[in-house]
């Protein structure tokens, strides 16, 4: 039986290459592809994959919170973090949020492989890079130290969150969640409050910092 893979990236290039690559290997074929969080999300619901490879930094749903959507739904489904970051917020972030597996997407193509064979087989993969340089002797200490942890804001509160810091309008938050307008300002009001900030740029600043989002997203 064939590994059943859905590749999460948003850009259109970058799941092209690895959906050609991947179905040259044996007993691995993708079968759906997401460009961002949110559509990673409903597409693990519909098409059920045995592992999720996922980019970190994406638009409208990051992936570590899309992860732990996903994880938290389908305690069965592998994710396996491909991102260009090694910082330790994005590391250990993924990590609480129920990743099995992290590398860079500079890695050969033959780790990404490796990965996934590794997680399909309720192990833990993490490339040498990101263990020696990034996660060394602390990353226990770090995932175990809630009081190393952001301000608790809610999934729902760190997806209103994101949007806003990406340049959202409260109207247009409302309508990406199918929630009324004065749901996502009461959502604000809670976030501004839990993290002791008064203005949007404030939290965006918090955003980029915990690895919500990116200059770059």
């Amino acid at each position: 039986m064939s590994i059943k893979i859905l590749l999460a990236d948003d850009h259109q290039i970058m799941r092209d290459g690895l959906r050609s690559l991947i179905e040259q290997q044996r007993g691995m074929e993708v079968v759906a592809e997401a460009e961002n969080g949110r559509a990673a999300v409903k597409l693990t619901r519909k098409f059920r994959p045995d592992v999720i490879v996922m980019d970190i930094n994406m638009p409208d749903l990051n992936g570590i919170d899309a992860t732990h959507q996903i994880v938290a739904e389908f305690p069965g489904t592998k994710v396996v973090a491909f991102s260009m970051h090694t910082d330790h917020q994005f590391v250990v972030g993924a990590l609480k949020a129920g990743v099995s597996g992290y590398l860079q997407k500079d890695s050969a193509f033959e780790e990404l492989e490796r990965a996934i064979r590794t997680v399909i087989s309720n192990q833990t993969y993490l490339s040498p890079k990101i263990a020696g340089d990034v996660v060394g002797g602390y990353v226990e200490k770090l995932v175990a130290d809630e009081s190393a942890a952001p301000a608790s804001l809610t999934d729902r509160e760190r997806e209103v969150a994101q949007l806003y810091a990406e340049g959202h309008t409260t109207k247009q938050i409302a309508d990406r969640l199918n929630l009324s307008v004065k749901t996502i300002e009461t959502h604000r009001r809670h976030i501004m409050e839990k993290l002791n900030v008064t203005s949007i740029a404030e939290l965006t600043k918090f955003a980029i910092r915990e690895g919500l989002t990116t200059l770059d997203t």
